[in-house]
This record gives C-alpha cells, sequence and structure tokens, in this order.
C-alpha cells in the first residue's frame, strides 16, 4: 500500500490489532501487506474493531470477494478476517489458493474463469470467435472446482461487439449447450452474470456493451439451456441500475437463483446509507425464497475496509 495511505498512529493500531485478531483463529503467524487504509475525515463515523460485528444468525451464509480487498490484505490476512467476521468463503479468487481456503475450512463460493490480460467479461458465450478459449478457461475452473468440493464458476454472456442480441443470446444456448454436460459430470454449476452497462466512471462499476445487461435476456438463455447446473449470478448491485425491481425478480426467478452479489448504488460502494438499496429486506426476500447459497460482499471500499465488510456482514445477518 502507498505510503500516504497509511493513516494515523493509532487507527493504524486499531486495524492491526483487529487482523492479529483474526490471525490468531487460524494460529497464523504472517501479516505482511495487511495494513489498514485509514478512514478519510468524515467518511466513516465506525472504526473497525468497535463495532464488534461478526455473523452470529448465519441464515445468510456470507462470502468476501477477494479482487475488492487484495490491494489491503494478502490472502493469509484475508482469511482471518473471514474468520473473524464469521464469513464461510473467500470467491473469485485464483485456483492455486484453494488448497490454504481448505486448510482452514473456508469455501470458494464461486470461482472465477482465467482470460488471461483481459477481464474475464469481455470474451464470453456469445462470440463463437472465442468458443475454444472460453471452453478451456471454463473447464479449467470447473476441474480446479471439482478437486476441492466448491460448486460454482462463474461465466459471461460477453460483449457485444456488433453482435445482435437475439444472434448473441443463440450462441450462448449453443456453447453453454456444448459445455452444460461437463459441469454436470463433475458436479459445478456455471453462473451466468448480469452486467450493467449505464455506468461508465469506472471498468469496473459498469461494463458498456456488454450483452447480457438484463435480468430476463439472462434467464432466457439459462431456461433455454434447460439444465439445473446453469444458474443466474444475480447482482444486486447490477439489477438495480438495470432493471430494478430487485425483491420481486427475486422472487419471479427463485429457482434460477445460483450465486448473489452486493455492493452499494450508486458508486458500487459500502452497503450503508449514502446508497439507495435496502439490503435487509433483500437479504429476507432470499430466507424466503429458499435461497442456500452465499451472498459475496463485492463492494468496492472507499473508506477502511474492514469497517465495510464488518457493517455489510452485520446488515445482512438477518
Amino acid at each position: 500500500m502507498n505510503p500516504e495511505n497509511q493513516g494515523q498512529a493509532g487507527h493504524d493500531r486499531s486495524s492491526r490489532r483487529q487482523l492479529l485478531e483474526g490471525a490468531a483463529l487460524l494460529g497464523l503467524t504472517s501479516l505482511g501487506g495487511a495494513a489498514s487504509v485509514s478512514v478519510s475525515a468524515g467518511a466513516a463515523e465506525t472504526k473497525p474493531g468497535q463495532a464488534g460485528a461478526r455473523i452470529t444468525k448465519g441464515r445468510i451464509k456470507q462470502s468476501i470477494v477477494h479482487w475488492c480487498f487484495e490491494k489491503y490484505w494478502d490472502v493469509e490476512a484475508m482469511i482471518g478476517i473471514a474468520k473473524q467476521l464469521g464469513c464461510g468463503s473467500i470467491e473469485l479468487i485464483a485456483p492455486q489458493h484453494f488448497p490454504l481456503l481448505k486448510k482452514h475450512g473456508l469455501d470458494c463460493a464461486i470461482a472465477s474463469v482465467d482470460m488471461g490480460a483481459e477481464p474475464p467479461f469481455v470474451k464470453g458465450f456469445n462470440n463463437p470467435k472465442y468458443r475454444e478459449q472460453v471452453f478451456k478457461a471454463t473447464k479449467d475452473s470447473i476441474d480446479a472446482c471439482a478437486a476441492h468440493g466448491f460448486k460454482n464458476v462463474i461465466s459471461f454472456t460477453g460483449m457485444a461487439k456488433g453482435i445482435p442480441d437475439d444472434v448473441g443470446a443463440a450462441n450462448c444456448v449453443e456453447g453453454f449447450k456444448q459445455i452444460i454436460g461437463y459441469a454436470e459430470k463433475h458436479q459445478v454449476t456455471l453462473c451466468l452474470e448480469m452486467l450493467n452497462t449505464r455506468d461508465t466512471s469506472h471498468p469496473m462499476k459498469g461494463h458498456p456493451g456488454y450483452q447480457g445487461n438484463h435480468t430476463d435476456y439472462c434467464i432466457d438463455i439459462i431456461k433455454r439451456v434447460g439444465s439445473p447446473n446453469l444458474k443466474l449470478l444475480f447482482d444486486i448491485y447490477h439489477v438495480q441500475i438495470m432493471d430494478g425491481d430487485v425483491i420481486r425478480r427475486i422472487r419471479q426467478h427463485k429457482d434460477y437463483l445460483g450465486h448473489i452479489h452486493t455492493a452499494g448504488n450508486p458508486g458500487r460502494g459500502e452497503l450503508d446509507d449514502a446508497q439507495e438499496i435496502a439490503f435487509k429486506p433483500i437479504m429476507e426476500a432470499l430466507l424466503e425464497v429458499g435461497y442456500q447459497g452465499y451472498v459475496g460482499q463485492e463492494f468496492i471500499p472507499v473508506r477502511d475496509p474492514l469497517a465495510g465488510l464488518e457493517q455489510a456482514v452485520a446488515l445482512c445477518d438477518v
């Protein structure tokens, strides 16, 4: 981390103490790279450790999304924090870390796919030109999950790049039908993610040009493939931006929910009062429809990341 962001000494000691407490649960001895990020003036009233937040009810299983927090904590520190907060998973993390997760009793709720230098959502099932590369990356992740007992692999339509929506959907159906048998054989579910195309402020806050930018579009593909091993990655943040009506959609598509992501809107920040989504009733709706998978905390921190996670897991622990 940048030295300029290391913050005040008192705050730094408080955050590090929390990390050490989490690490102590695992017997970890190295917390290199796990220094906290300072809280900007006026950005948050609660510092790490003061809220004492931890999952206690556990009716909603929760997961930490690796890419959102990897610049703050190394993998061992993140494992300690997950255990400290009561989260059962660290997700979208490289398969090389799967053995370490297993060692410490954690899941990878959903695995990423390695598309090389490009983000994995750029090349997807909608474009036959990339099918061989997409199939290989997807099968590699299926294999890694099957070897460690993990259940979900992420998937994408890909960018439209001039492909009409109906053709892109048909290509997705054709592609998924060719690989879904492999997922079924290994007892792994592919989760197709819907992404928003409206936010142009940041490459991870919105994805202009992505083809699967509406819930119904992705659900139609899933229904046409017709396998229980293809479901929807229902990202509350993206759904709110593009379609809204989040709770009604959860009820409507309850049989197709494979995984859930959170983030505040607008901005993809913390789940706090500066954003518009009511997460508590959304979590209650997930329980109502019998959802038993994980909810991944996928916000981009704008203040202390541990304080944000404490707030998020407490809010979603309904």
